[in-house]
């Protein structure tokens, strides 16, 4: 699973009566790059849908994550808050080496 499905997953488990656009604003991705991985989540077994008339008379779906889809999301935030850990630890020692180095080259004025 990509970072982008996995935001997509993880934002359906908060909000399950959300539009798609409403969660390409949310997820920050294009309504063509969700309406693509809404399909590949409901493809895999992760998402169900319901369709439903929505106030303005036009149908709109209800995303529900199955079991299958809440246990992927579980391991998938392991995963994901695992790399982010090492990202974070080595951009902290990047971070603390340019530290060091400006320090070293700073001059008295």
């Amino acid at each position: 699973m990509n970072e982008a499905q996995f935001k997509t997953l993880r934002q359906l488990s908060v909000e399950g009566t959300v539009s798609q656009r409403d969660l390409s604003k949310k997820v920050g991705l294009s309504l063509g790059s969700v309406n693509y991985i809404m399909k590949e989540l409901i493809k895999k077994g992760y998402v169900k849908t319901q369709r439903f008339k929505n106030s303005s008379n036009k149908a709109a779906y209800i995303y529900a994550l199955t079991p299958h889809g809440i246990n992927a999301r579980i391991q998938q935030t392991q995963i994901f808050l695992e790399q982010k850990v090492v990202e974070y630890e080595r951009l902290k020692r990047e971070i603390d080496e340019l530290k060091n180095e400006y320090e070293s080259q700073e001059r008295p004025r």
